[in-house]
């Protein structure tokens, strides 16, 4: 399936952005959101689509931005293509199902992560800062560690380890007292409050439905000096969700997420250098069912 088919024309609105899963157009002092079948590995966009992956992403932001509600505020308004402005009822055979209708807010460009667990990006910066600490300190972006950590190890208390919002290209890891440069001390610290008592809520809850969250990511604006929450949150796409039965220390894990992806397309050879491989149809395959599978998990 070409790229082409997730371009999203609307012609009665004005793109506002393009992302590498969405498409977003601007509706005065509202968004209107569309998550594509497009995935992402390493900051490219895969020539391969994943069939209903859009779907499954806004099925899942649509219930956390409820089950979440009472820790902030977020930018969803509706997903009932009838409350959307009569222009778009045309288009409701695209829409239905992948778009959301969001208040429009000044984004706050840092992006929020949470780790419960140890893994990914921050398990390699820790191997490679152990192997240099000669038995001192193991300190990544700030936060000291301790020198015996084995991958996939729970942390005692979530750990906030924010990055930059990168428009093209990597994020990249900062500190805590980076991040305070960017966001001023007010708003940095509730970020990191907000942030954490959010992973912590849905934590505790996919764990009842047999999900760790290892990890997860928030994206937040501020809408007439409020904090609000904003994006899409607690997806296969920003997440790493693993079976809670199959949970072991010292190893990577089965996930429900794009992990998978990123580990076929490590094993396939490629070099992460554009442009990035077709997906085989049986990795097509299990990664919507990963996808489908976590939704149903975590919401029916």
């Amino acid at each position: 399936m070409a790229d082409e088919k997730w371009e999203f024309e609307i012609a009665e609105c004005t793109k506002f952005a393009r992302g590498k899963v969405r498409e977003i157009y601007d509706l005065d002092d509202k968004l209107l959101f569309i998550a594509s079948d497009r995935i992402s590995a390493f900051d490219i966009v895969l020539p391969t689509p994943i069939p209903n992956k859009g779907k499954v992403l806004t099925g899942m932001s649509i219930f956390w931005f409820d089950y979440l509600s009472d820790v902030v505020p977020n930018h969803f308004i509706t997903a009932d293509i009838d409350q959307y402005p009569e222009p778009l009822h045309k288009y409701r055979s695209m829409l239905d199902g992948r778009s959301m209708l969001v208040t429009k807010c000044e984004r706050i460009d840092v992006e929020c992560i949470v780790r419960g667990y140890i893994s990914g990006s921050l398990w390699k910066e820790y191997t490679r800062e152990l192997d240099d600490s000669f038995g001192g300190d193991v300190v990544v972006n700030g936060i000291k560690f301790p020198d015996n950590l084995r991958e996939s190890a729970k942390f005692s208390e979530p750990i906030f380890t924010p990055s930059t919002k990168a428009e093209t290209g990597h994020d990249e890891n900062i500190s805590f007292e980076d991040m305070l440069k960017v966001t001023g001390t007010e708003i940095g610290e509730k970020l990191r409050r907000v942030s954490i008592d959010l992973y912590t809520k849905a934590a505790d809850y996919a764990l009842s439905r047999g999900i760790i969250i290892a990890d997860t990511k928030f994206e937040f604006g501020l809408k007439d000096g409020e904090l609000i929450l904003i994006d899409e949150v607690l997806s296969p796409d920003s997440s790493r969700f693993w079976s809670a039965d199959e949970y072991e220390q010292g190893r990577s894990q089965k996930s429900f997420d794009k992990q998978f992806v990123r580990d076929w397309l490590k094993n396939s050879g490629w070099d992460t250098t554009p442009p990035a491989p077709p997906l085989p149809e049986d990795i097509i395959n299990k990664t919507a069912a990963k996808y489908k599978r976590a939704l149903e998990i975590l919401t029916q």
